[in-house]
């Protein structure tokens, strides 16, 4: 369903080079304007007119102009193998592409043959699997599992062999009821257990269990609805997050809906041609994330983004722009905060989009090609100079500074003498606290006047196709234009409710009893987070996601906690649920416990991190607290966790069992001796502390419970 936009973002609009005339479009149907005076319907598969006639559209140029979900222009080229273009590789300079023929497998994967083809070649797989010429496994293994990501097709061969993961581009996580209908339809194909519908910490959707013989009609139907899945998969600048309040947020400083749309069109829309896949940005050594951040508590977790832009005044002439930082990201080997750049622009799209485009050509054409582990553009930076400490902040050499000014500068237009030196962080009092959950979920007065926004708890993002179904009637009955709006934290909200109508969705069956849906999940549920888990990815150690829902909602019956406590669960150190910047974080690793023989045995465990924050002022945990933890075990350590550092208190009923817990454990683990140290010990806080002396003393796993 394309909607028309509310009053709120034509400002906005307005300011855009690209959008002059914003489109309007009645509820109900998506509809093209192909050629002044005639309308079309986009189908699944071709245009159509309103005859119900397939269309003949030419592979070059743009077939259609529809809306976004936001409500904005949206180009797409004719449903099809129709993408025509250079390679990705040609816009690579002859040094990249020698360091590339010598770099890792997937480098040399994409020398052999361009990612681009994936475009076109999506169709061809699909058709010929649908005549019965092939099937899957035919699929030359580097198309299948490296070159299908350029189409947002993930083969999950380790768990579910012949199945994708579907990931989309949802600029600004803003979606509607048609697309969640059609999420929903995608999947329900492949059954209850695969065919799932995921929110991400990206503020995006994936689609689960997808076979290729249907890829192709996912593809073209999201076109039909504004949205792509080109570029959304390993090397790729990944989904624009931006503030989920925007336009509705009564503390905003920066609409951030523009900025994600402009963004996200620079990287997957050919200009050439006018059809989704841009080659210019379809050869980077890795993956690449962006976040615009609309107000000062950063819900679009800017220090985790490789480029992130943070709302700040500009202190002589009170102009809203952005500090710029970059770098941050999570990995295997290394998780790295973000550095300030040292850069202030205007909150200008046309800037922010030449800003963008200065860093990715760095990035694209300089970035290590041999080692994947080293290809972030954090090392790219450090690259340049030694990283330093500015106003307590970590910032960047300014070598790279200025290799960036040089390189928007050199774009023309006069844009790189907006770019000015970074401005001074707000030092007053912001006017809202809490987590993001708390000030997402329920309902919110907007700044429009008889309006409310509704946060909707959808528990480790996980929806099933029913749960998908209930959210767009909520949305078609509640907001307007079926609007629905995705948060980092894996939630929906629903925003422009009527104030009279709010009782009455609060009311509705689908948030109510046995639903997982719910508004008011409490402050250890609400505040899960979770990546996919060992279900469908091969990497994770351990099942998350049901682990997840199962352990908070116990933890949340036994204790009492007045603030949010954010627990995220990630299945391996890649950390895709964000474990170092949660309140607590649970990364998927080794633990043993003794079987009924009394043998020590390797059982699914975890490692515990505790006191990442996120916000204005966040501070990863790159430090472990706890390792070895078994899943089976871990309701009273997190009962205990909650309890020693958030202030929670354990309910009397569990009293005696939680007590036998810790006497069990303290017997397990006594109190480490060291000569010259005289008994006994005490926990105090994460380390053991001798009474007899200063200094900590070493300390076994688990002892930081052994509270005295």
């Amino acid at each position: 369903m394309i909607y028309t936009h509310c009053a709120v973002y034509l400002a906005a609009l307005q300011h855009h080079p690209m959008w002059h005339e914003p489109l309007h479009q009645p509820r109900g149907a998506s509809r093209i304007d192909m050629a002044e005076g005639a309308t079309w319907t986009f189908g699944l598969k071709r245009p159509t007119n309103t005859a119900g006639v397939v269309v003949a559209t030419k592979a070059s140029g743009v077939a259609a102009q529809i809306l976004s979900p936001i409500g904005t222009p949206f180009t797409v080229g004719p449903a099809g193998p129709t993408w025509s273009g250079p390679t990705g590789t040609s816009f690579l300079p002859a040094e990249t592409v020698e360091r590339a023929s010598a770099g890792n497998p997937i480098e040399k994967a994409k020398l052999a043959k361009d990612a681009t083809n994936a475009f076109n070649d999506v169709y061809a797989f699909a058709a010929a699997v649908r005549a019965g010429e092939m099937n899957w496994e035919d699929v030359e293994k580097m198309d299948m599992n490296t070159r299908l990501k350029w189409v947002g097709l993930v083969h999950r061969d380790k768990r579910t062999p012949g199945r994708f993961m579907m990931r989309l581009r949802l600029p600004n996580g803003i979606t509607n009821a048609d697309s969640f209908r059609f999420y929903a339809d995608s999947v329900e194909p492949y059954g209850p257990d695969l065919g799932v519908v995921d929110v991400t910490t990206r503020q995006n959707i994936q689609l689960r269990g997808v076979v290729l013989e249907d890829a192709d009609k996912i593809i073209d139907g999201l076109h039909a609805r504004g949205q792509t899945t080109l570029h959304s998969a390993l090397d790729n600048v990944r989904n624009m997050v931006g503030s989920p309040l925007a336009g509705i947020d009564t503390l905003e400083m920066v609409d951030t809906r523009p900025f994600c749309e402009a963004l996200n069109d620079e990287i997957s829309l050919n200009k050439a041609t006018g059809e989704r896949g841009n080659p210019e940005w379809s050869n980077l050594p890795r993956k690449f994330n962006v976040a615009v951040s609309g107000s000062r508590d950063d819900f679009a977790h800017t220090h985790i983004n490789d480029i992130g832009l943070q709302p700040c005044e500009h202190a002589e002439t009170g102009a809203m722009g952005f500090n710029v930082v970059l770098g941050g990201y999570m990995s295997t080997k290394r998780v790295a905060e973000s550095v300030d750049m040292g850069v202030w622009i205007p909150a200008e799209v046309p800037v922010a989009v030449a800003l963008m485009r200065a860093i990715l050509r760095i990035f694209r054409d300089e970035s290590n090609r041999k080692d994947r582990q080293k290809a972030r553009l954090m090392w790219l930076v450090e690259s340049y100079g030694e990283v330093s400490e500015v106003d307590g902040h970590a910032r960047c050499h300014d070598a790279f500074r200025q290799a960036v000014i040089d390189e928007v500068d050199a774009q023309g237009g006069g844009l790189a003498a907006k770019l000015e030196a970074q401005q001074p962080r707000p030092a007053e009092p912001f006017g809202r606290s809490g987590s993001p959950v708390s000030n997402y979920l329920g309902v919110h007065a907007q700044p429009q006047e008889g309006l409310s926004r509704v946060g909707i708890h959808v528990p480790v993002g996980r929806l099933s196709v029913t749960e998908a179904r209930h959210i767009a009637d909520l949305a078609d009955k509640y907001s307007p234009g079926g609007e629905i709006r995705l948060t980092v934290e894996q939630n929906v909200i629903l925003p422009n409710v009527r104030n009279e109508d709010v009782p009455a969705l609060l009311a509705e069956p689908a948030l109510n009893g046995a639903s997982r849906l719910s508004v008011t999940p409490g402050n250890i549920v609400g505040n899960l987070v979770s990546c996919t888990g060992a279900q469908f990815c091969g990497l994770a150690l351990i099942e998350t996601k049901a682990n997840a829902e199962d352990i908070a909602a116990i933890v949340q019956e036994r204790v009492e906690v007045s603030r949010d406590v954010r627990i995220h669960w990630t299945g391996c150190p890649n950390s895709c649920g964000q474990v170092q910047a949660a309140d607590i974080g649970l990364m998927g690793g080794p633990a043993k416990k003794a079987n009924a023989e009394g043998k020590m045995k390797a059982v699914p465990g975890v490692k515990m991190f505790v006191g990442g924050t996120i916000g204005e002022h966040g501070k990863l945990q790159l430090d472990t607290d706890t390792e070895g933890i078994p899943i089976e075990d871990l309701v009273p350590y997190l009962t205990e966790t909650i309890i020693t550092e958030f202030g929670g208190e354990l309910k009397p009923e569990f009293a005696e069992e939680h007590e036998a817990w810790r006497t069990e454990l303290a017997a397990q683990f006594p109190p480490p001796g060291r000569p010259g140290c005289s008994p006994p010990h005490v926990a105090l806080g994460r380390e053991w502390q001798c009474i007899s002396h200063a200094d900590p003393c070493p300390r076994p796993p688990h002892t930081r419970w052994l509270v005295a």
